[in-house]
C-alpha cells in the first residue's frame, strides 16, 4: 500500500506541530534510499524517517534506530554539511501532490542564515529524496541521482536546476457538484468508475477510489454507464467527504491486517475506518503517524521473515530431496531383492527332484508340492553344473537377496524418519511467526547437523543475559476451549519437547494427528481430572489438526493420551516420541470453530 495524498495530507497536519521548531541534530543514512533526521526539541529528542524506496516511500517519526554503515553515503554527508544544526522552520505539502517539503534554516559556510528545501518526491519507482537551494532553485543533491539519459523531462544531480515530478495533468478538486459530474461524464462511458476516478481527478489512488464506490453503495467493478444520477450523487458526498471537507474530517487511525497465514502482515493503514477493509483484524492507534510507522514497521520485520524462511525452507527441501533419493534406492534395492527371496523355493524344489536331472539339461520342468495343485514348474539350470549345484545356486541367490534386504531395510526406515522429521521441520517454518522461532528452528538445523558450524551466519551467538536468558526461547500458543479450558500448541520441534518433557505434568493430556507431521498439543488437567470435557477434547484435536499438515483435510484420525504414556527413543530427533497407550477420535473441524479458538488466544508472561 502507497501513502497517498490525501493520508499524507493528514499525516503533515499531525506532524507539522510537532516538527517546527526542531533543530537537526545529527544524520543517519541507514539504507540506501532511507534518511534519518535525529532532531531535537525542548523535553523531547525524536526521529524523523525519509524513505525513498520504489515500494515505501514515505517519512514519519519512529523510534526504530537501524544499524548504520561504516562510512556514510555522499548523500549523507551532503545533508550533514548543509543540514546538521539547522532549524526546521516549515514542512508543507505541494496542493495534493505527494511532494513533500521540509525547509531548514542553517548557517552556510560564509556564516550567513540560509534556507534549504529537503524536498520528498512519493513517485512509486521513481521516488527520490533531493536537497536544494530554494535561493537559486539548484539542486545540491539527490538521493537518486540520474542524468537525461534515464529521463527526459529532467536531472536530478548536483548544480542542475530543480524541475518539479511532471504534471500528471489532472482535475483539482471540483467543489459544485453539477461540475464534477460534467466531467466525469465527459470520460468514456464504458470505463470502470474506480479506473474513471483515479484518472480525472488528482489525489485519488486506486484504494481511495475503491472506498468512494463502496460508500457510494455501489459495486467495485461498475461501469460508469451504469451509474445513474442518485448513484452520481452519492459518489460526489464521498468525494466532499475526502478531498472537500478533508481540513474537517477528524482522524481515527487504523492498521489493517491480513487473514489466514499472514495473519501478523499488515495489509493496509488509513486515518479513518475503511469500507472496504471490515473483516480484516485492524489496531487502531492514537496518532496517524503511529499507524503509518506500525504498518511500515511490522511489513519489513514480516518480510524479512519470509525471506529467512525462504532460506530455511531451501535448506530442509534441499535435504529432503536428497534422502528421498536414497530412500527411493533402498525401495529399488529391497524390491529387487525381494525377488530373490523365491530361489529358495526353487533350490528346494531341485533338491527334491534330482533324480530327474541329467548333465547338459537347460531347464526341468517339476511338479511344485507346495501347491496344492501340485501345478508344474519349470526351472532354469545351468548345464555346466550339476544338479546339487544348481540348487546350491539358486540357494546362494536367496541369501544374498535375504542378507541385501537384512541390510538395507534398516537404512530405508531410517530414511523414512528422516524425510518425517524434514516434514516437521518444514511444518515449524511454515507455522513460525517471529524472529525467534526462525532462530531456534536454524539453531535446530545446526544441531542435528544439516548446516555446518561454518556456514552458521545468522544465528545470534551473544550469551543473552542472566535476566533473559528464561525468556530467549519462544513460548506456545495458549488458547482458549469452549468450556473456558486453557490449550497449550508447540510452534516447532524443540518447544514441543520442552512442553511436553518439561512443562506438562504426567496426569495432562496430550494429542497429536495420527502419522502425520504436527505440533504436539497438551491439556493441563487437575489431579482430579482423568480426562476433559467433550468439548474442550474435541477443540484440542481441532487444533491438533489445524497445526498440522493435515489443516483442511477431512476425517482426521488424532491420537490422545497421557503426558506419561509417552516416551522419547535413545538418539531420537527432536519432536520425536512414540506411545503404546492411546486412544484416537476422528474429526473434520469447521471453520467457525477454528476461528473462535484462534481468536482466544492468550499470551505468556514469564
Amino acid at each position: 500500500m502507497a501513502l497517498d495524498s490525501i493520508t499524507l495530507y493528514h499525516l503533515l497536519k499531525e506532524l507539522e506541530p510537532v516538527l517546527v521548531g526542531t533543530r537537526i541534530d545529527k544524520i543517519q543514512q541507514p539504507e540506501k534510499e532511507e534518511v534519518h533526521l535525529l532532531l531535537r526539541s525542548p523535553g523531547k529528542n525524536l526521529r524523523l524517517l525519509l524513505n525513498a524506496g520504489s515500494t515505501s516511500a514515505r517519512l514519519h517519526l519512529t523510534e526504530q534506530n537501524k544499524k548504520n554503515p561504516v562510512s556514510p553515503p555522499m548523500f549523507c554527508m551532503i545533508l550533514r554539511k548543509h543540514l546538521e544544526g539547522g532549524k526546521i522552520i516549515g514542512i508543507s505539502q505541494s496542493g495534493l501532490e505527494r511532494i513533500i517539503t521540509l525547509t531548514v534554516q542553517n548557517y552556510n559556510e560564509r556564516g550567513d542564515l540560509q534556507d534549504y528545501q529537503l524536498i520528498l518526491e512519493v513517485m512509486g519507482k521513481h521516488s527520490n529524496l533531493i536537497l536544494v537551494d530554494p535561493q537559486t532553485n539548484i539542486v545540491l543533491d539527490g538521493i537518486r541521482r540520474y542524468s537525461h539519459l534515464l529521463s527526459r523531462h529532467r536531472e536530478v544531480l548536483p548544480g542542475r536546476l530543480y524541475i518539479s515530478p511532471p504534471s500528471q495533468h489532472k482535475a483539482e478538486a471540483v467543489s459544485d457538484e453539477q461540475k464534477w459530474m460534467s466531467v466525469i461524464l465527459g470520460y468514456p462511458l464504458d470505463r470502470k468508475v474506480c479506473d474513471v476516478l483515479v484518472n480525472l481527478f488528482d489525489g485519488i489512488s486506486p484504494e481511495l477510489a475503491k472506498e468512494l464506490v463502496l460508500r457510494a453503495c455501489l459495486e467495485l467493478d461498475v461501469l460508469l454507464d451504469n451509474c445513474g444520477q442518485i448513484d452520481l450523487s452519492r459518489l460526489f458526498q464521498a468525494y466532499s467527504f475526502f478531498l472537500l471537507a478533508k481540513q474537517d474530517t477528524a482522524v481515527d487511525p487504523c492498521v489493517y491486517y491480513q487473514s489466514g497465514r499472514d495473519k501478523n502482515m499488515p495489509a493496509a493503514f488509513t486515518f479513518i475506518p475503511y469500507v472496504q477493509y471490515e473483516g480484516l483484524k485492524l489496531q487502531k492507534t492514537s496518532f496517524l503517524n503511529d499507524a503509518v510507522d506500525l504498518y511500515y514497521t511490522q511489513r519489513m520485520t514480516s518480510q524479512k521473515n519470509e525471506a529467512k524462511k525462504g532460506s530455511l525452507r531451501k535448506i530442509v527441501q534441499d535435504h529432503f530431496a536428497h534422502v528421498s533419493k536414497k530412500d527411493g534406492i533402498y525401495r529399488e534395492t529391497i524390491s529387487k531383492a525381494q525377488k530373490g527371496l523365491k530361489a529358495q523355493k526353487l533350490g528346494e524344489l531341485l533338491t527334491a527332484n534330482l533324480y530327474q536331472l541329467s548333465p547338459g539339461m537347460e531347464e526341468v520342468t517339476v511338479e511344485d508340492y507346495t501347491d496344492p495343485d501340485y501345478k508344474p514348474v519349470t526351472i532354469g539350470l545351468d548345464p555346466n553344473l550339476t544338479g546339487i549345484d544348481n540348487a546350491q545356486r539358486y540357494y546362494k541367490t536367496y541369501n544374498k537377496a535375504k542378507a541385501t534386504i537384512r541390510k538395507t531395510e534398516p537404512l530405508q526406515e531410517t530414511a523414512q524418519e528422516e524425510m518425517n522429521y524434514l516434514q516437521t521441520l518444514t511444518l515449524s517454518i511454515d507455522q513460525a511467526e517471529n524472529d525467534i522461532e526462525l532462530n531456534e528452528i536454524y539453531q535446530e538445523l545446526i544441531d542435528q547437523g544439516y548446516i555446518s558450524k561454518k556456514q552458521d551466519k545468522h544465528v545470534t551467538k551473544k550469551k543473552p543475559s542472566a535476566g533473559k536468558e528464561q525468556n530467549s526461547f519462544s513460548q506456545p500458543h495458549v488458547y482458549l476451549s469452549k468450556s473456558g479450558k486453557t490449550i497449550l500448541v508447540g510452534r516447532n520441534n524443540k518447544q514441543n519437547d520442552r512442553m511436553t518433557w518439561r512443562e506438562a505434568k504426567p496426569g495432562d493430556l496430550w494429542l497429536h494427528v495420527k502419522n502425520i507431521p504436527g505440533s504436539h498439543v497438551i491439556v493441563p488437567l487437575s489431579e482430579e481430572e482423568e480426562f476433559p470435557d467433550d468439548n474442550t477434547l474435541l477443540d484440542a484435536a481441532a487444533l491438533a489438526i489445524y497445526f498440522s499438515q493435515a489443516r483442511g483435510s477431512s476425517h482426521v484420525p488424532v491420537d490422545y493420551t497421557h503426558v506419561r504414556q509417552i516416551k522419547k527413543p535413545r538418539g531420537a530427533k527432536p519432536g520425536m516420541v512414540v506411545y503404546e497407550q492411546n486412544w484416537s477420535l476422528l474429526l473434520t473441524p469447521e471453520q467457525d470453530a477454528i476461528e473462535r479458538l484462534l481468536a482466544t488466544e492468550q499470551q505468556i508472561t514469564r
